[in-house]
């Protein structure tokens, strides 16, 4: 039998090792410091509720490359190039329009994708190996895909589809084609 008020202590310890980190990042938000100054157009809580809502959705639009192909040959599917400006030019799935993930914004979401139903199919370096120009490994947890998906859920985009598989690019069936240098 437990000493009356060690289950008490075991669960505040539990808690506090949960909460240790973040009261560690944001001390302010536990009234160790003063708070980092408002600003209304940043929402670090807002992000992660998107973030997290997103992941599970992101679950069940995962496809392989042969669904990626198939798909993509569907009328009204936009294949969507989230890499730099430099990067797409170098090479980059045929058909595929570019939209640098900085620049997702309202403005540029409306002209390139206007229609929030239209299915999109997007890809990032992390798909491909042996193609380090074009396509530089990133860490796994800063993949452009992750982020491309939470932005476009976060601005409405619902029927977003990812590739999903690492695919090495000489073997790859997709059709590939680059920009002349400018």
């Amino acid at each position: 039998m437990q000493a009356p008020g060690l289950g008490v202590a075991c669960i505040l310890a539990k808690i506090a090792v949960a909460v240790g980190p973040f009261v560690a990042a944001v001390p302010w938000a536990f009234g160790a410091a003063a708070a980092p100054p408002a600003n209304p157009a940043i929402d670090m809580g807002g992000y992660l509720r998107v973030a997290n809502a997103a992941a599970m959705h992101r679950e069940s639009h995962r496809l392989s490359e042969a669904e990626f192909i198939r798909m993509s040959k569907e009328a009204e599917t936009v294949i969507l190039d989230a890499r730099s400006r430099d990067k797409y030019e170098e090479l980059h799935i045929k058909g595929a329009i570019n939209l640098s993930f900085p620049d997702i914004a309202i403005e540029s979401l409306a002209r390139a994708l206007p229609d929030r139903n239209a299915r999109i199919l997007i890809y990032c370096n992390n798909n491909f190996s042996y193609g380090p120009g074009p396509f530089p490994s990133k860490l796994p947890s800063a993949s452009l895909n992750i982020s491309t998906y939470i932005a476009l859920y976060d601005y409405g985009y619902r029927n977003v589809y990812e590739l999903g598989p690492l695919i090495d690019i000489g073997a790859s069936r997709l059709e590939f084609e680059s920009r002349p240098a400018r």
